[in-house]
């Protein structure tokens, strides 16, 4: 067998098995098969997503229903305004041992496991958000001059209130690049909230069961970073992510709404978020209409609207929308 076939094989069995993962969320998560998608596509390409919404939309139910299908060790921290650094990161103490020796030991914070929700991380102190820091990039944690790697794989799924709500601070613009898509939940619609009300309120309710380990989540992160991209693809990437940035050629007619625009994290965020839905798609590569669905999730927490966009009223989904539809010829989703 060729590599080719090989590697086609590979996401034909991956893409099933996902089908299976997606069903399993989907009975314990009801109606949001969106949001789904992308906390899948965040994972599947090694990456950290930020949820954005309300309380009780049930953003918390489904960090917990992923670390089951997912087979990984999940650990919770509820961010406070009084929470500090060490409280997720482990600290040292030292320790009288029997004949009266003295040594320190590291405790290890709730950081060290394989998927980590960051429970309303907005509620913390920047100081307390910024320790996240090191360990989404580098998926290790520096002690007392020591470097402690982290589980593998390792995933930041953080949960936000919206910045308009009291108690709440906006996370440092260097840590919201470090997520790889911003996923906003919203009200679910009707129907689909009378399906939540029978399916939680009786006396049994449905569970999801394990799919995937945590070394299978590993070899499918590897298939996705062999799938094909093409040319025209790679291309919309670029012109989509310049065209958003009002210091460059293409994107001068945004000069005036955007302070800032997205760097070349964001361009990579794409090259691998395509593929990812593509693969959950069933399909072997990606097409230029996958990245105008990604372009809003992709790119919304790695720009900022100008004072004078504001004040127009202006939102970056509109502008996103409005720049994917001009440079690829496609509405943002």
């Amino acid at each position: 067998m060729s590599d080719a076939d090989d590697l086609v094989t590979r996401i034909e069995v991956l893409g099933d098995r996902l089908g299976q993962a997606k069903a399993s969320i989907n009975r314990r998560f009801i109606g949001q098969e969106k949001v789904v998608d992308l906390v899948l596509a965040a994972m599947l390409c090694g990456g950290h997503a930020l949820l954005v919404g309300l309380p009780g939309l049930g953003k918390t139910r489904l960090v917990d229903t992923l670390s089951t299908v997912m087979g990984l060790r999940g650990n919770r921290i509820q961010f406070t305004p009084d929470l500090m650094p060490a409280d997720i990161l482990g600290s040292e103490v030292l320790e009288t041992a029997e004949g009266g020796s003295r040594a320190f030991r590291f405790i290890e914070g709730p950081i060290f496991c394989q998927l980590l929700m960051a429970d309303e991380i907005n509620r913390a102190s920047p100081r307390t958000q910024s320790a996240l820091l090191q360990a989404m990039q580098e998926r290790e944690v520096t002690i007392a001059g020591q470097h402690r790697p982290l589980g593998r794989p390792f995933h930041v799924l953080a949960t936000q209130n919206p910045i308009e709500q009291e108690g709440t601070y906006p996370l440092p613009e260097a840590q919201l690049d470090r997520f790889l898509v911003q996923v906003d939940v919203e009200y679910p619609t009707r129907e689909t909230e009378r399906d939540i009300l029978i399916a939680t309120t009786g006396a049994t309710e449905d569970e999801a069961h394990q799919v995937f380990t945590a070394q299978e989540l590993l070899d499918a992160q590897a298939i996705l970073r062999r799938m094909p991209v093409g040319d025209q693809v790679v291309e919309a990437i670029l012109d989509l992510v310049r065209a958003c940035r009002p210091g460059e050629a293409e994107g001068r007619d945004l000069a005036g709404s955007l302070s800032w625009g997205p760097g070349p994290r964001a361009a990579q965020a794409l090259m691998l978020t395509v593929r990812a839905r593509a693969l959950l798609d069933g399909r072997l590569a990606p097409s230029v209409a996958d990245v105008a669905a990604l372009a809003r999730p992709v790119l919304t927490h790695r720009m900022a609207l100008s004072f004078a966009a504001r004040a127009r009223g202006d939102s970056l989904a509109g502008l996103i929308e409005r720049t994917a539809t001009r440079t690829l010829g496609l509405a943002a989703a």
